[in-house]
């Protein structure tokens, strides 16, 4: 197990090794596991880069972040001009209905609402305006519109591990409610693991999974959320 000034330096050199990422201005400190990230960054997808850079550290428990979108003075961008741009990135990006999609900004902190069938709909929303000039944060409040899954949900399983792995989900357990899956039982390796969570997703209606999925093989570890535990945006 690390110690706290081993998963400090871990982290720092981490932040170095990310390109999007100016490490100099961002300053860590590290208590019992938990990093908090502090200073100014000059944009809200560097922030969310250096985010997901510190997560990535092995030993990392929880991300505490103290991170300031400040824009140059030369780079200041109003609300609607935010806004315009939100609404043009939107509509330019095939894979998002966007007259389904709202924009709604206000001190820089830009707000998606609305409804779409499908979870990769959602994300592309969000990455189509995460780059933004201006943008200081986001709040996703795009909706999945409600399906009946499960029957969908456990074929889509079946077809994606027969077709990589020739296998049936017999030992899968799908359980559904609402928009929630979770999966349980066992499977032969990682790889058939993340492709059952993978089939998951790619299924109408399903805005998050939680895969329980084990390891059937000598010295497995139990799984608990997959690659990532909880997924949801």
């Amino acid at each position: 197990m690390k110690s706290d000034v081993e998963l400090r330096t871990d982290v720092e050199e981490e932040l170095s090794y990310e390109p999007s990422v100016d490490a100099a201005a961002i300053g860590v400190a590290v208590k019992d596991g938990i990093v908090t990230l502090s200073g100014h960054v000059a944009s809200y997808a560097e922030k969310v880069a250096a985010e997901q850079a510190a997560t990535r550290v092995l030993g990392v428990n929880a991300i505490v972040t103290d991170l300031d979108v400040k824009l140059p003075g030369s780079r200041l961008v109003n609300d609607e001009d935010i806004a315009r741009a939100a609404v043009d990135a939107l509509s330019w990006n095939t894979l998002i209905p966007s007259d389904r999609i709202k924009v709604q900004v206000g001190s820089g902190w830009l707000t998606l609402e609305g409804d779409v069938d499908w979870h990769y709909q959602k994300s592309a929303a969000y990455s189509a305006v995460c780059n933004l000039k201006g943008v200081r944060g986001i709040s996703n409040q795009i909706s999945i519109k409600p399906v009946s899954i499960h029957d969908v949900v456990e074929a889509h399983i079946e077809s994606a591990l027969k077709r990589r792995f020739g296998k049936r989900r017999s030992r899968i357990k799908v359980e559904t409610r609402r928009d929630h899956v979770t999966l349980w039982g066992t499977v032969n390796s990682m790889a058939e693991s993340a492709e059952a969570e993978r089939a998951a997703w790619t299924t109408q209606g399903v805005c998050h999974v939680e895969n329980h999925l084990s390891i059937a093989y000598p010295g497995a570890y139990r799984r608990s959320g997959g690659a990532g535990g909880v997924h949801s945006l």
